[in-house]
């Protein structure tokens, strides 16, 4: 068995075992169990060991708690309480450039709730803690254990980068991202309930810009998000046929093999793995709030083409932000003055 197949394997199984817990134990918010979990099984590299996946959700459950501290500062002042925000999102982009990968992801998920959730409802805080905290506990129960049953061998280290020009590539990925993710974030300060969803949208958004780019971000930011938005809708028509716990987890499962075979290169695809995993999130995340209006009685028609229509404007202007800074990075790079190789940059200076 090859590699990409048991990555598959261990996503479409850890996405059954997500569902059958979240939804099964009525967790609140449970499809971002979900999203917590794919995020986790979708981490380059060898599996998270299970006690480092333990340590990991003790650490975002923590995250999550001690961030009631910044509701005061952003109800009482709001100008600084969003520059610090927009600072710690800032350095977990520049940080996640040097190998952070899909829990960078989890980081600034993490950072752009807790304020959100925090003026919504204290005590929501408590239970977005519970919530993230089962979700990467599931990712690194089911990679724990398939590694175990399938083992994967060791890759060979690549080799290091030039450290000035992944310096200068890290902070400009780091600001893209942070641009991406700071309006939705001020909007959801405004409507915490309805712009919740698309916080975590515009995160996994922020972050596959910064592997993206200006060319090829059409097709990576609104193309996954449309192919997300069918893809949630044919899980939910195929719900709709026996709505079940039992149902509902084998068509997130089949959705995560589809998904997964084309992510970790088991099945042969001409779009980038960031593609495939940013359109089962999106999937989850719209399908998450789809099953919570059916339940409560709301109409799910209505408020899946909102928040599809939000997310295909997110997406639009994360590809217009990224096109923009990659113009402006040009335009300094030609302005910029040329020194001829032959020549001793010091001797300028006489």
């Amino acid at each position: 068995m090859q590699r990409g197949d048991k990555a598959t394997l261990r996503l479409t199984v850890g996405m059954g075992l997500a569902v059958f817990v979240a939804y099964g134990l009525s967790l609140e918010m449970p499809f971002v169990v979900c999203v917590m979990a794919v995020l986790v099984l979708c981490k380059p590299g060898p599996p998270m060991p299970l006690l480092k996946g333990v340590v990991a959700a003790l650490l975002f459950a923590a995250l999550v708690a001690a961030g009631v501290l910044m509701v005061p500062l952003l109800e009482h002042y709001a100008a600084a309480g969003v520059m610090l925000t927009a600072v710690v999102l800032f350095a977990v982009f520049h940080a996640g450039q040097r190998g952070g990968g899909p829990l960078t992801t989890l980081l600034v998920i993490t950072f752009a709730l807790i304020p959100v959730a925090g003026v919504a409802d204290q005590s929501l805080v408590g239970v977005l803690s519970l919530t993230l905290a089962v979700g990467v506990g599931v990712g690194a129960l089911v990679s724990a254990l398939s590694n175990a049953l399938f083992p994967d061998r060791a890759l060979p280290a690549a080799g290091a980068a030039p450290a000035r020009a992944a310096r200068d590539s890290a902070r400009w990925i780091a600001l893209r991202g942070t641009l991406i993710v700071m309006p939705v974030f001020l909007l959801a300060l405004s409507n915490p309930s309805f712009y919740l969803a698309a916080v975590m949208k515009t995160a996994a958004l922020g972050q596959q810009a910064g592997e993206t780019d200006a060319g090829a971000a059409g097709r990576e930011l609104v193309g996954s998000t449309l192919m997300g938005a069918a893809l949630g809708m044919a899980v939910w028509m195929g719900l709709s046929l026996w709505p079940s716990l039992w149902m509902l987890s084998l068509w997130m499962m089949a959705a995560a093999l589809w998904t997964g075979s084309a992510m970790f290169g088991a099945r042969r695809t001409r779009l980038r793995p960031s593609f495939w995993s940013n359109t089962l999130i999106t999937a989850l995340i719209l399908l998450g709030p789809a099953i919570e209006d059916s339940a409560s009685g709301k109409s799910v028609i209505e408020g899946s083409v909102m928040r599809t229509c939000l997310f295909v404007g997110v997406a639009l202007y994360a590809w217009a932000t990224v096109g923009v800074l990659e113009r402006w990075r040009g335009f300094r790079r030609r302005r910029a003055p040329r020194v001829r190789p032959d020549v001793d940059p010091t001797s300028l200076e006489a």
